[in-house]
């Protein structure tokens, strides 16, 4: 059986995920097995693979492969969101390609169209997933508007209703009016904007005088009610009691004073318009003013708009100012830069707007989600996202739920008209509702359903208990199980939109918190600093990328550079170095496999089996140090350090060093006590990395078994057709391999191969600067040195193709020499040596040591570090300091030996 000469991603991908598929490994069931829970944040339905999406899920893919690997019971439980906004656009783009328009529909019937569209095109993003790799347990894919979700969802709004935390009132809400929908203070993003501040004259009623006002909204003068100013302002005294007119309108409008005023802005004379502006509207409260709405619901001016009724908002602005100029009632205009609200799904700018709204009164639920934070029974990683977590819920507001859309869940309140009176019944049912008139209202007429839905994140903040059913029946095997998740992977974006609100249901349903750990991902951005965006064109197909570099490739290129709540700068070079990386374990299941092996056990008395047992023990202490390190990063959910470490073990220790170490002389067998060794070693090697890169994996460990049980059989030719060759590939996966944990190691004999490579390296570095062929014999001799290398010579001889390595007490004539740490290396020259170039070379280095020992001096010397720093700190740079002026000692005697 040969292996292919290049690794194909795109066969090896396809075969092992279907297999993963057709074994069911990655289904979940209740056992006795210790829970690990994760719940996929539910992408949009309306949603395509993205480059956020990459990073999110390749993270939770790993912590998910890990976690089974380490006998827990892996339930990564997939869904995705109906996105009532994103989804009435593209369900309404369909209807006007077909001819048809929304208005002409009854919500039967556009609903109709809605479930075609999703069933048709919904879920296309966790088709794209499972090119990832992602392993998730597909068969519990859920949606927010399934039917076990929906009654959850309906059901809490019930509950929270009958327990007074849901209301509905006439509030001023943020209005969308592309979307024709309010949004919630979350779903409002600020950005600047460069307009014009207009200053109009306001004429004193009965007077020839004017007060200047200035305004960025000269559109909605139609709606002032009143002219506001600080009491204290003295240049506005005289007004105290009168009334002015508003300009273009001829409306006459009260003067009131009020410390709201900010005297400083404009002319610290401001118009009040209730309908239109927050700060108005509760100003206009205080003083009972009229509240006039000019706006119809699409953003252009009603029959309260006079002659620009009809017109859209912002060429109202136009038409107004305009006209305004022409009757002199404009003062001056002058460049204004401000923040503006923008929808967040529609970008449209946003209209404050007066309406009748439900609200979910948050007071209290705030305060339960925040303690479980503050008191780190959740923690997040970052923890600096705490401090933006507990500003948003001191300073929260009630939850505008309502949204004027069809698609979604409708809200369960019936009204009924009763003795002059609507009352309001919420209920489960409409037939439920019927009952609950009879009973209380003695109505047995016609019940009217509220229009409305409820906003998309009123099902998502219960997506950890109602993915278990956790809502409807409380209490049952698998919510007791899988509750609460593990963690949590998510964007910091929605930290108030999702996160909190999750933490809040679980504390208001569960009486426990939803996960015990939030990984917070950052924002993925090109070259420039910019984030990656379709409207920007800087964003790569992932898709694409996969096919290119392979999955693998692509969720290490990703990982590389992605440490927790920081930026991930993704260059498309880390994605070819992912496929590099599967490229070079390739190669060396290539070269292992090809190597003869003996057949007999091998001659103590060899030293290149001697060597070779010293270096399979070395590379045992060194894996068993590495896990230590990738333990404590995954522990601290340093995942980037973690592929880091993995990555450096597999290339540089085990490809670099230790398969040069082992590889036979050519046309020689290898050992089979060493060969079995590496075959184990490799094995293990591709249980670290299967996390990050679970097809390049699954596949190399499947053959390093092959390699294992042909050592076993007498007939390695025929491994093929012996049962369990069939067995391992028709049964066995690295998924269901435990992963190596971390064991005692040796660090003096890790110290003392540290040496013996910085050794080699420095032979060939004077093979290099010397153009010294690689088949000269040079002999190495060692001075001062404090490590005892003596178990690694022959290694040295063999990878430095060294005649002899001895020790001496003092520089030999005619040497070439280099540093290892503190310890002098001589290289005896056999012709003569250009003095001159050795000199400049140890001179360079000899500058170089004093200005290193320099900064520690610096460091040292600085009384605030040595008063702070922890005391483990301090010795390490006393002991750079001690290590430094014994290598500049050494150089010093280096270039007064050689200048002789």
């Amino acid at each position: 059986m040969e292996l292919a000469s290049k690794y194909d991603p795109r066969s090896v991908e396809e075969k092992w995920y279907q297999f993963w598929l057709d074994k069911k490994l990655f289904h979940s069931e209740p056992d006795n097995r210790v829970p690990y829970t994760i719940v996929i944040p539910p992408p949009n339905v309306t949603g395509v693979l993205h480059m956020g999406h990459m990073l999110n899920n390749t993270i939770q893919d790993v912590l998910v492969r890990r976690a089974r690997m380490q006998g827990k019971n892996a339930c990564w439980v997939p869904g995705t969101d109906h996105a009532s906004i994103s989804t009435e656009a593209k369900v309404v783009k369909m209807l006007a390609e077909r001819g048809i328009n929304k208005r002409d529909l009854s919500r039967d019937e556009y609903l109709k169209y809605a479930w075609e569209w999703k069933e048709k095109y919904g879920g296309i993003i966790l088709k794209q997933l499972r090119k990832l790799g992602a392993s998730c347990d597909w068969d519990r894919t859920s949606f927010t508007m399934d039917d076990v979700r929906y009654e959850s969802v309906i059901r809490v709004f019930v509950d929270l209703f009958n327990k007074g935390l849901i209301y509905r009132g006439v509030r001023m809400v943020n209005w969308d009016p592309q979307a024709l929908t309010a949004v919630s203070d979350e779903e409002v993003i600020y950005k600047e904007s460069h307009g014009k501040l207009f200053y109009l004259k306001y004429y004193v009623e009965g007077e020839n005088k004017y007060i200047v006002v200035a305004t960025t909204r000269p559109e909605t003068i139609m709606g002032d009610t009143a002219v506001c100013v600080h009491p204290e302002d003295e240049r506005y005294q005289w007004l105290k009691g009168k009334k002015v007119v508003v300009p273009g309108v001829g409306r006459v409008v009260p003067i009131i004073m009020d410390e709201y005023v900010d005297r400083e802005f404009g002319t610290g004379a401001l118009k009040i318009t209730p309908a239109h502006d927050i700060n108005d509207y509760n100003l206009g409260m205080k003083y009972g003013l009229e509240s006039i709405d000019i706006f119809n619901d699409n953003g252009t001016l009603n029959e309260h708009g006079g002659k620009y009724a009809g017109m859209d908002r912002f060429v109202c602005r136009k038409a107004i100012m305009k006209d305004l100029e022409e009757a002199g009632l404009v003062e001056k205009t002058e460049d204004y830069t401000n923040k503006v609200g923008h929808s967040e799904r529609t970008d449209a700018v946003i209209e404050p707007k007066l309406s009748a709204q439900w609200f979910l009164k948050m007071d209290g639920l705030a305060k339960k989600a925040l303690e479980v934070v503050e008191d780190d029974t959740i923690r997040f990683h970052p923890a600096k996202f705490k401090n933006t977590y507990r500003h948003w819920l001191e300073n929260i507001k009630d939850w505008c739920i309502s949204r004027q859309l069809w698609w979604g869940h409708r809200i369960p309140a019936w009204y009924i008209e009763t003795g002059g009176k609507v009352e309001t019944i919420v209920a489960n049912n409409e037939d439920e509702a019927a009952r609950i008139a009879k009973d209380k209202y003695n109505y047995t007429g016609t019940l009217r359903q509220d229009e409305d839905v409820l906003d998309t994140w009123f099902s998502s903040w219960l997506w950890p208990i109602s993915l278990f059913d956790g809502i409807r029946n409380p209490g049952n095997p698998e919510i007791n199980y899988y509750y609460p998740t593990a963690d949590l992977i998510t964007a910091p974006d929605i930290i108030f939109f999702w996160v909190a609100r999750m933490i809040m249901a679980g504390e208001e349903y569960m009486n426990d918190v939803p996960f015990h750990n939030v990984y917070f991902t950052g924002i993925v951005r090109d070259k420039l600093g910019r984030k990656m965006s379709k409207s920007l064109g800087n964003s790569p197909d992932p898709i694409e990328l996969i096919e290119k570099y392979g999955a693998d490739g692509v969720r290490m290129g990703m990982l590389l550079t992605a440490p927790a709540g920081n930026d991930l700068p993704f260059d498309e070079s880390l994605c070819e170095q992912g496929r590099n990386f599967s490229n070079k374990l390739w190669n060396a299941l290539r070269l292992v496999s090809g190597w003869n092996v003996q057949t007999e056990s091998s001659n103590n008395s060899d030293n290149s089996v001697k060597d070779n047992a010293v270096a399979v023990q070395w590379m045992e202490q060194r894996m068993a140090q590495v896990l230590e390190e990738i333990e404590r990063d995954f522990d601290q959910y340093r995942l980037s350090e973690a592929l880091m470490a993995s990555y450096k073990l597999a290339w540089d220790d085990f490809c670099s060093w230790y398969l040069e170490i082992v590889k036979p002389a050519h046309g020689s067998a290898i050992d089979r006590e060493t060969y079995e060794a590496t075959i184990s070693i490799f094995s293990r090697l591709m249980l670290i990395l299967h996390p990050f890169m679970p097809f390049v994996t699954e596949e190399i460990w499947h053959q390093l078994q092959v390699e294992n049980l042909k050592l076993k059989i007498e007939d390695p030719d025929k491994v093929e057709v012996h049962p369990q060759y069939t067995m391992l590939n028709t049964q066995f996966s690295i998924m269901n391999q435990h992963m190596p944990t971390s064991v005692f190691y040796d660090q003096r004999m890790l110290d003392q191969f540290n040496t013996a490579r910085d050794i080699i390296a420095g032979v060939r570095n004077i093979r290099n600067t010397r153009n010294i062929p690689p088949k000269e014999l040079l002999e190495v001799m060692i001075r001062n040195s404090h490590t005892d290398i003596s178990a690694f010579e022959g290694i040295i001889r063999k990878l430095g193709n060294v005649s002899a390595v001895t020790l001496v007490d003092e520089r030999p004539e005619g040497a070439l020499s280099f540093m290892v740490g503190t310890t002098e290396c001589y290289v005896p020259m056999n012709q003569n040596m250009d003095r001159e170039a050795e000199l400049k070379k140890l001179k360079d280095e000899l500058q170089y040591a004093e200005g290193f020992l320099a900064s520690v001096m610096k460091k040292l010397g600085n009384e605030k570090f040595i008063n702070g720093a922890p005391a483990a700190v301090i010795e390490k740079e006393r002991n750079k300091q001690r290590d430094a002026e014994t290598k500049i000692a050494a150089l010093r005697l280096q270039i007064d030996e050689l200048g002789k």
